[in-house]
């Protein structure tokens, strides 16, 4: 996939005389995909690259901060390189077809109703393979505890503290917060690493609370592939992210009657005001009982 990227970036040069910088970026975005696909095992050269991979590809800059600037420019890239594949005759198909440039301003995250979240724990507990347990810890947590899918597959075993029921994790900015667990998230902690963590561990002593099946700490890209194999046999729509379940998480909280800077504390972020966008969430709920309960609505 490389040798693809060094003859477009050539036509690029040669035929619409870009400049070195401009190239330079080009390239980093371009590499920045194809080892977002080696890591989830899916770079099956260009021709294999799908709709849902380049969706994950965006949700992932989203996930890791990316300035709107920053990925507008890399969607760009993704554009214009697929479009050169596809008037070379290298692909049949254009997975950017329909991808969009972020837009100006603030789109309201998407959240899960409980009810769905329910239903994606309760199909997660049926798969009591070691990988189904290991899930089922990493959801749960990832879900009580609002946290980034970054923040989760960093997080490692000294993090956990079992006796406050807490979990210890480093934000943006290197930012540290201590944040809540449930009982079930814990009682799913617990089960994982007594059960199958030493199974998976390849080195005594290894500090990575969430491993994969080679002993190596699980990655974003492993997270994700995970999350929407569950969302399948869940029934819900594979659009589901990692960052679907902070929203949630985030959503019900305010929902049940917490306060918003309370939630501000837990999702780690610096600013209320970026907390703020789920009380319009939530105010939609607010109308939904109205409408459903008001006798003359």
């Amino acid at each position: 996939m490389r040798e693809q990227i060094d003859t477009f970036l050539n036509f690029l040069a040669v035929e619409r005389g870009l400049s070195s910088n401009t190239l330079d970026a080009y390239f980093n975005d371009l590499t920045g995909l194809v080892e977002f696909l080696e890591d989830a095992g899916r770079a099956r050269g260009w021709a294999g690259v799908d709709a849902a991979d380049i969706s994950a590809f965006v949700d992932d800059l989203d996930e890791r901060g990316y300035a709107r600037s920053t990925r507008s420019r890399k969607i760009a890239a993704l554009k214009s390189m697929f479009r050169f594949l596809r008037e070379e005759g290298l692909i049949e198909d254009n997975p950017t077809e329909a991808l969009r440039s972020p837009r100006s301003g603030r789109t309201l995250p998407k959240a899960l109703s409980i009810e769905q979240v329910d239903t994606l724990m309760s199909t997660i507990y049926e798969d009591d393979s070691p990988e189904g347990i290991r899930d089922a810890a990493m959801f749960e947590v990832l879900y009580a505890a609002g946290l980034r899918v970054s923040e989760l597959v960093g997080l490692d075993i000294r993090d956990l503290d079992t006796e406050t029921g807490s979990v210890r994790c480093i934000g943006k900015g290197s930012k540290e917060r201590v944040v809540p667990l449930h009982g079930q998230a814990l009682e799913s902690v617990n089960t994982y690493l007594e059960t199958v963590r030493p199974i998976h561990e390849r080195e005594p002593g290894a500090g990575a609370l969430f491993l994969n099946r080679n002993g190596r700490r699980l990655t974003r890209q492993g997270f994700w592939l995970r999350l929407k194999r569950a969302a399948r046999a869940a029934g819900i729509p594979d659009s589901i992210t990692p960052h679907t379940l902070r929203h949630s998480f985030a959503t019900h909280m305010l929902r049940g009657g917490a306060s918003l800077r309370h939630v501000q504390e837990m999702l780690g972020h610096a600013s209320i005001a970026t907390t703020q966008i789920y009380t319009h969430l939530t105010s939609e709920h607010v109308r939904e009982e109205y409408d459903r309960a008001f006798p003359r609505a």
